[in-house]
């Protein structure tokens, strides 16, 4: 018997974005690492951040969306934004829920600059390929695609 397409959205959902996620799907290890280096980040971040003053993005979002940029080479920050929007899995590696808001492209990259600045960005880009290396997880094998347009 063919079903029948149900045209009108469902307001609720009872699925949470973590169980979208597969079990067995690579990036839920590496989230698991990420984690971990944050945990010997948090001084950094206190130096880095007045008590006073409107939140802003949090780091930890902020660093875990620039790794998604790397591992999916995401061409734009304006493009991660819109993966951030629609995409379950970014969200849940982020740490955004369905319904919380995508943060404006300009606003990322400022709150960016700042990591960057501060050199936080760089102290968590090491940390995560130093365990990645420990953890038997890097490769020295590589390859090299011609990007000539023909």
């Amino acid at each position: 018997m063919r079903g029948i397409e149900v045209e009108q959205e469902s307001l609720l959902s009872y699925i949470s974005v973590e169980e979208r996620v597969p079990k067995s799907h690579p990036l839920r290890p590496m989230k698991a690492m990420v984690d971990a280096v944050f945990t010997d980040l948090t001084a950094a971040f206190d130096r880095m951040y007045s008590e006073r003053g409107r939140p802003s993005i949090p780091a930890e979002q902020l660093l875990r969306a620039l790794l998604l940029q790397v591992l999916y080479t995401v061409r734009s920050e304006r493009m991660l934004m819109e993966q951030l929007d629609y995409n379950l899995l970014f969200r849940w590696f982020v740490g955004l829920e369905m319904d919380d808001p995508v943060w404006d492209p300009t606003v990322f990259t400022k709150n960016r600059d700042r990591l960057l600045a501060a050199d936080v960005a760089e102290m968590f880009f090491r940390s995560v390929v130093e365990r990645a290396r420990r953890g038997g997880l890097m490769s020295r094998e590589h390859f090299t695609v011609d990007g000539t347009l023909i």
